[in-house]
């Protein structure tokens, strides 16, 4: 066979992904990075509990298609029933099923421009028409992707808060109070990744099985697991019903789950872990202050740095830092790429950003 009976749609997509790995990078350079600040991943780990689960977990055996325990423990600690909650592998996963459930070809999808460029490429691989709306101040803004979306009469309006690229949130009252201006038969896709980094009252306070709303949350960032894979959504239980219709069954491995269960079963290391971010995130800061560029408030797991000029410029920073070993990525949409984006890291590899900022930053200039 030399040609391939493919759809016209997929005929019609490029075959590219939204991010690429520092391991392509890194076999591109021929080198392994020094500092690996661009993925946001926790670098200070999953608790300890959750290493040996994972150790200890019979991988000989398929992992529970209910992803049971997990749904229960997560359940008991949000004061929902089982039923709220879905499991899956990532929020990434879970948005492919969302949008499978959701969206057909031409049907209209609102979000922001330059924001989390994932579910951008799931609503493309369904056939999913994209509008998007400009950030405000470094901020999404839900007003304006809710009016969008009435304009358009859109399936779903994605929102992230705390927000990936730039970091900066929205108190969980003031989406309440935009929730008035959602237009009926839209659903918001409310991406909270980075919901145990932010400051208190950054979810909205609405009923977790409010209708007009669905919550994506996940075990990458704070909890430790980003290689495990493990996301879960939040909702009315005949919305997380339909997922059943869609979904892998077998996606979630069983070690991934023991994991995961460990994990939220030990606070305290999540306590442990939020401390050495807040104390990363200053430390990041302040070495962007040292050498005249702005950091963002950030309510993430990283801080967005602002070199204060063009995308360009910004882009010319980041090269220099790759020169040097340090992975960072950048906002890809103006006027957030005049940014780079810095992830949270160890004293010892936020003491290499630092040595090698003020280098890159003589050879942006010079460029």
């Amino acid at each position: 066979m030399t040609e391939y009976r493919l759809t016209p749609l997929a005929q019609s997509l490029p075959a590219t992904v939204p991010f690429v790995g520092p391991e392509t990078q890194e076999r591109a350079q021929g080198r392994g990075f020094v500092a690996r600040l661009g993925a946001n991943e926790n670098v200070f780990g999953p608790s300890p509990a959750a290493i040996e689960a994972i150790a200890q977990a019979d991988h000989w055996m398929y992992g529970d298609p209910e992803s049971f325990e997990l749904r229960q423990a997560l359940a008991q600690r949000l004061g929902v029933s089982m039923e709220h909650i879905v499991v899956g592998e990532g929020i990434d996963g879970l948005l492919s099923y969302l949008v499978r459930l959701f969206v057909g070809d031409g049907d209209a999808v609102v979000t922001s421009d330059g924001a989390y460029p994932t579910f951008n490429y799931h609503v493309a691989g369904f056939g999913g028409v994209l509008h998007k709306v400009p950030y405000s101040a470094d901020h999404e803004d839900p007003l304006a992707l809710f009016a969008k979306a009435a304009e358009v009469d859109a399936k779903l309006v994605y929102l992230a808060n705390p927000d990936n690229p730039m970091g900066s949130w929205h108190e969980g009252a003031a989406l309440t109070a935009a929730l008035a201006h959602l237009p009926q038969g839209t659903l918001l896709v409310l991406d909270e990744a980075y919901i145990e980094t932010a400051p208190a009252g950054t979810s909205p306070e609405v009923p977790l099985d409010d209708p007009r709303l669905i919550r994506l949350r996940t075990f990458s960032k704070a909890y430790g697991l980003a290689g495990a894979r493990v996301g879960y959504a939040i909702g009315a239980p005949e919305l997380i019903t339909a997922f059943h219709k869609v979904r892998n069954h077998f996606g979630m491995n069983r070690s991934a789950q023991a994991g995961a269960l460990a994990a939220l079963g030990d606070q305290g290391w999540l306590g442990h872990v939020q401390h050495q971010v807040a104390d990363a995130r200053d430390r990041i800061a302040q070495i962007a202050r040292n050498n005249g560029l702005v950091p963002l408030p950030s309510a993430a797991n990283f801080v967005a740095v602002d070199c204060g000029r063009d995308g360009a410029f910004a882009k010319a920073v980041l090269d220099g830092l790759l020169a040097r070993g340090i992975f960072v990525r950048m906002p890809f949409v103006a006027p957030q790429n005049r940014c780079i984006r810095i992830s949270c890291g160890t004293t010892e590899q936020l003491d290499a950003f630092a040595a090698a900022l003020p280098a890159a930053l003589s050879d942006a200039i010079k460029s």
